[in-house]
């Protein structure tokens, strides 16, 4: 019989080792359903961000547009200007 309650403490022994491993595997794993959860938080995130960066590219090239034609408007008048000063002197 003691060989039958040995080889018992024994398994016992081992399914606690297992147990305890396990858990600290899942431990470090952390909870799957948070995981997840987070995961699709991210990815939410960086469609939000993609999206947002496209918008202020497009705002960046329409004012860039802008820019450029205020521009070349400055540089006609300074032409203009140039001009009738020339005349009158």
């Amino acid at each position: 019989m003691d060989s039958l309650a040995n080889a018992q403490n024994h398994l016992t022994s081992a399914l606690d080792r297992l147990e305890q491993a396990l858990d600290s595997l899942f431990d470090q794993a952390g909870d799957p359903v948070t995981a997840a959860r987070e995961l699709a938080l991210m990815q939410a995130d960086r469609l939000r961000l993609a999206n947002d960066l496209d918008a202020a590219l497009g705002r960046e090239a329409e004012l860039q547009g802008l820019a450029d034609e205020a521009s070349e408007a400055l540089g006609t008048a300074i032409e203009e200007v140039r001009a009738a000063l020339t005349k009158e002197e």
